[in-house]
C-alpha cells in the first residue's frame, strides 16, 4: 500500500473501484473528473465556502486543501495557495485550448481538478485553481474517506 506523507492512501483506484464511486455522482461532476471539464465561473457551490475545514476530492474523498490556504483570487473558482499534501495532487502538462498549463489531478484516483498558475501570493506565488464540482468539503480532519475509514 502507499502512503502518503499526511498518512493517507494513494493506492491508484482499480476501474471497477472508480466506477462504483462514480454511480452517485451528478453528470457535472463526473464531466469535470473524468472528462477534465470546467464549471462556469462564479457558479461553483464551494466559492464562497470561508469555514474552517478540509476541501476533498469529490471521488475519493482524498484531502487535496485546508481552508487555511483557501483564498479570493477574483477568477470566480476556488483558488489555494499550496495542497493538503504536496503528494496529494499529481501534475500534468495540459496544451489543450490553444494555450500550456498545468492541469492538477488526484494522486489516488487521477480525477481532474483543475489548474496551477505561477500567479499567486507570496510567498510560494501559486494559484491552484479549482472546480467547486471536484470537491466536498468537511469541517472535521481527519477526514472521512469514501469508505468511511479515517486517514490519520
Amino acid at each position: 500500500m502507499k502512503i502518503s506523507s499526511a498518512g493517507y492512501d494513494l493506492e491508484p483506484l482499480t476501474s471497477a473501484e472508480r466506477a462504483l464511486r462514480a454511480q452517485h455522482l451528478s453528470a457535472e461532476v463526473r464531466h469535470v473528473l473524468f472528462e477534465h471539464g470546467t464549471e462556469p465561473p462564479f457558479c461553483g457551490g464551494l466559492l464562497e465556502e470561508k469555514r474552517q475545514g478540509v476541501f476533498v476530492c469529490a471521488l475519493c474523498h482524498l484531502p487535496l486543501f485546508r481552508s487555511q490556504s483557501k483564498f479570493d483570487s477574483g477568477t470566480g473558482w476556488p483558488s489555494f495557495t499550496a495542497p493538503f499534501a504536496a503528494d496529494h495532487v499529481r501534475e500534468v502538462r495540459d496544451s489543450s485550448h490553444g494555450m500550456i498549463r498545468t492541469e492538477i489531478r488526484c494522486a489516488r484516483c487521477d480525477s481532474h481538478l483543475g489548474h496551477v498558475f505561477p500567479d499567486g501570493p507570496a510567498p510560494r506565488g501559486l494559484r491552484y485553481c479549482l472546480n467547486s464540482a471536484a470537491l466536498n468539503f468537511f469541517e472535521q480532519t481527519p477526514v472521512p474517506d469514501a469508505a468511511g475509514s479515517l486517514g490519520s
